[in-house]
């Protein structure tokens, strides 16, 4: 059953919360939300059944979370300082695509974050234009050019697929919320602003860098760079295909690591 709760500004978030224990907190990346997402809610479920807290939410801006107006990454982080703090104040965030940017983000700014798990974080430090890329995005948004702003989005998919999507049901709901695509844009422009060892050399929070089986060529020079930059991470590849994970796969890494991080991790212990 969807719960809701108002952020520190002000905007109202709904989500799924499930189970008891060790809790986990899924950032989605651009465009999903629970509806139209089972992958990550049976994830969440397979947690916590075994004995897990977990919470789905949609991001600011999108169904059960929709507002209208401008947003960004700010109100993002307040989200997702909300949904930790009903999943029991303290959490492991597992980020997806652009979600890992925002979680990589909500950890640096010292939300209360035991961990991170990174699915195919899409920061390939050699990609091109990303302060070009994101300037349209911002200018189309600014302009209430919705559908151009989420066709410059997904510029780099195949143009078939884009069709595809022009012409499904889903294409309807992705230009209503094209407004919460400002604050994944604003979290991948930070992540890849400078080498990954300058921006996140001092991020001392265990880490685990994921990718699936079959999977694009630039998500494991991300996941490489990421490793070698960030000082308590590892990598792991998971069953997964076309950027996405195999829910009881993923399951059963989330489980190992949060649980490794409750037994390592020390309720005072200070973040930065």
């Amino acid at each position: 059953m969807t719960e809701h709760v108002t952020t520190s500004a002000g905007d109202t978030v709904g989500y799924d919360r499930r189970g008891e224990g060790p809790a986990v907190v899924f950032v989605a990346g651009a465009g999903p939300f629970r509806a139209i997402d089972p992958r990550t809610t049976e994830t969440a479920e397979i947690l916590a059944d075994r004995g897990f807290s977990t919470v789905v939410h949609d991001r600011v801006g999108r169904a059960d979370s929709f507002r209208e107006g401008r947003m960004g990454l700010a109100d993002e982080l307040a989200a997702v300082a909300a949904v930790i703090e009903v999943a029991g104040g303290r959490a492991v965030l597992c980020g997806h695509s652009s979600g890992c940017a925002i979680a990589l983000r909500a950890a640096h700014v010292g939300l209360p974050v035991d961990g991170l798990v990174l699915f195919e974080a899409p920061l390939d430090p050699v990609s091109p234009g990303v302060r070009e890329w994101t300037a349209e995005l911002y200018r189309l948004l600014d302009a209430g050019d919705r559908g151009g702003a989420v066709a410059h989005y997904m510029a780099d998919i195949p143009l078939d697929v884009l069709q595809g999507l022009r012409d499904s049901p889903l294409w309807g709901p992705f230009v209503r919320h094209a407004e919460s695509l400002r604050a994944d844009a604003e979290a991948l422009e930070r992540a890849m602003s400078a080498p990954h060892a300058e921006l996140f050399g001092d991020l001392h929070v265990p880490t685990l860098l994921v990718v699936g089986e079959e999977t694009l060529e630039e998500m494991p020079a991300a996941a490489a760079s990421l490793a070698a930059a960030l000082p308590d991470a590892t990598r792991a590849e998971v069953a997964g295909s076309e950027h996405s994970w195999e829910p009881r796969a993923m399951a059963d890494l989330l489980a190992r690591f949060t649980g490794d991080r409750r037994s390592s991790v020390s309720p005072g212990l200070a973040r930065r």
